[in-house]
């Protein structure tokens, strides 16, 4: 028997990656190549579902060029992807539908009308608090575009089409992994079942849900036409995949009660393992999706746009920093936490708040971004430093719902995963502020290791899932707690909590004077007629 190898491919928002890896989990190659986002209407995203397949070719055909193995060395493909969008095929695997994106909100005033009418029972039973996902994606098309929804043989995620296409499914065929379910606003999230309780609440056919499978489960082998269009060998096994952020959390080893992850990224996510499914019924703010370990639960919530805070103040009031840095060949960041770190804890009495495209969990779409309590005395280093904080402020806030929800479960650590990871000032800073160890990874591309672990586990290569994701995940520099920093930040991280409160009023006036501009379309008045 010769070399084999594993290839785990990330259908992303912005784009696909698709990486391969040994069987010790080294990294032999990768590639990316960025997807096409379309904007038809305001608070409208969508994509093609051919540009999911069009990214996957070019990617791995890039990955194949780079390693020089050949491809029938390869012993199986797992795929992961963007979770909380849908599109809709018809029984030839034709997409009826573009993407409907996680970021279109044109479904919102289906996600007002389920909590407002259903959102315990929604909790109970799905596992999160209502929000822009399937469900009311679904009630969107069903309501707005019947003649559509009639065409729709079954609603998909993207991850879903793209081996659909590699393995040549049918619409009877299409499935769903349990990571994908508690965004689909009618499942049974601890019976892995569709409810039929939920699916006649909302009037929508159970002959549109696909089949729920485990991620490890085979779904198909690569054809002959996808052998062509991408490089692979024909009759490849392909596994059934997960959702991108179950892949993440199985690279990075969070297989064991009481660890964490950290997703900084464009989003910031804080998620826990734990090993019972409570919902959030009482705060209406911790997602509950099953692991891949079916096991295993991954308690979580997140900023919409955390990461992103960070890029628009650099791009907006960094621009000098931005040009000497690219002028040096370094990161602007790098220089913006020299700065951050010379400031004090507490960045001199000023909060940030992070949510500039409105609060996600627990959902509030009138919150936008402030800074409170700056004065004449703070400079740019303290401004961003206070980013830095909140968003470990709000990790506290859902740190804490979380501690209430299981009171016996001891917190290890907090593995740090993403493009923030590489800050040592903010993993730092995040350790103190949640009283938790943080650790950075060895290893950067743990989504699509998540995902070249679990086609290795499909195809009976590794026989226990917990252990080699723990073995391969290479925890790295360790940042202990600071005990007094810790104590300093407590009453910051409460006075954050709090604030919310006390803005919302505001927000909400705001947010309809901001409408009111809008009618009156003042906002097309050049600056110069009043010059």
């Amino acid at each position: 028997m010769g070399r084999k190898y594993l290839m785990g491919i990330d259908i992303g928002t912005t784009g696909t990656k698709a990486g391969l890896f040994d069987l010790e989990g080294n990294l032999l190659a990768d590639a990316y190549e960025e997807s096409v986002l379309h904007y038809p209407q305001p608070g409208w995203v969508e994509q093609e579902a051919e540009d999911f397949y069009r990214t996957t070719c070019l990617t791995v055909r890039r990955v194949l060029e780079k390693s020089r193995i050949n491809p029938a060395d390869i012993a199986a493909i797992a795929f992961d992807g963007q979770m909380a969008g849908i599109l809709g095929i018809d029984d030839d695997w034709q997409p009826v539908t573009r993407y409907d994106s996680w970021l279109d909100i044109r479904c919102q005033e289906y996600v007002d009308w389920i909590r407002e009418n259903y959102n315990d029972i929604f909790i109970n039973t799905v596992g999160m608090p209502p929000t822009v996902a399937h469900g009311p994606k679904m009630l969107w098309w069903k309501n707005e575009e019947p003649k559509t929804f009639k065409r729709i043989a079954k609603f998909i995620v993207p991850a879903v089409y793209v081996v659909g296409r590699i393995c040549g499914l049918k619409a009877e065929e299409a499935f769903v992994d349990h990571t994908y379910l508690h965004f689909s606003g009618v499942s049974d999230a601890r019976n892995l079942a569709w409810s039929p309780e939920m699916l006649d609440l909302f009037d929508l056919p159970l002959e549109k849900m696909p089949r729920i499978v485990e991620p490890w489960q085979i779904v198909g082998c690569v054809t002959a036409k996808a052998a062509g269009d991408t490089g692979l060998a024909a009759g490849i096994p392909v596994a059934a995949g997960s959702g991108d952020h179950a892949a993440s959390c199985l690279g990075a080893g969070l297989v064991e009660k009481g660890l964490m992850v950290d997703v900084a990224g464009t989003a910031s996510i804080l998620s826990c393992c734990v090993d019972r499914f409570v919902p959030d019924v009482a705060h209406r703010t911790i997602i509950m999706p099953r692991a891949i370990p079916k096991d295993l639960w991954l308690p979580h919530a997140y900023i919409g746009g955390g990461g992103l805070c960070l890029r628009w103040f650099r791009d907006t009031f960094a621009l000098a920093e931005k040009e000497q840095a690219q002028r040096q060949g370094n990161s602007a960041y790098d220089l913006l936490n020299k700065k951050a770190a010379a400031g004090s804890p507490g960045s001199g009495g000023l909060l940030f708040i992070p949510h500039l495209g409105g609060r996600v969990y627990p959902y509030d779409s009138n919150v936008r971004g402030a800074w409170i309590g700056f004065s004449w005395n703070h400079e740019q280093g303290g401004f961003y430093r206070s980013i830095m904080e909140s968003i470990a402020y709000e990790y506290c806030y859902y740190l804490n719902i979380e501690k209430q929800l299981y009171p016996e479960l001891e917190f290890k650590e907090v593995r740090v995963i993403g493009g923030g990871a590489r800050s040592d000032l903010w993993n730092q800073m995040k350790a103190n502020i949640l009283g938790i160890p943080y650790v950075k990874l060895d290893r950067d591309e743990v989504g699509i290791l998540g995902s070249a672990i679990l086609a290795g586990y499909a195809a009976g290569i590794y026989r226990d899932l917990k252990t080699v994701a723990q073995n391969l995940s290479c925890p790295g520099r360790r940042y202990e707690v600071d005990y007094k920093l810790h104590q300093f930040y407590q009453p910051y991280a409460e006075l954050y909590a709090e604030v919310f409160t006390s803005l919302a009023p505001i927000y909400m006036k705001l947010v309809k004077l901001a409408r009111k501009v809008q009618d009156l379309d003042l906002l097309k008045i050049k600056e110069e007629e009043y010059l």
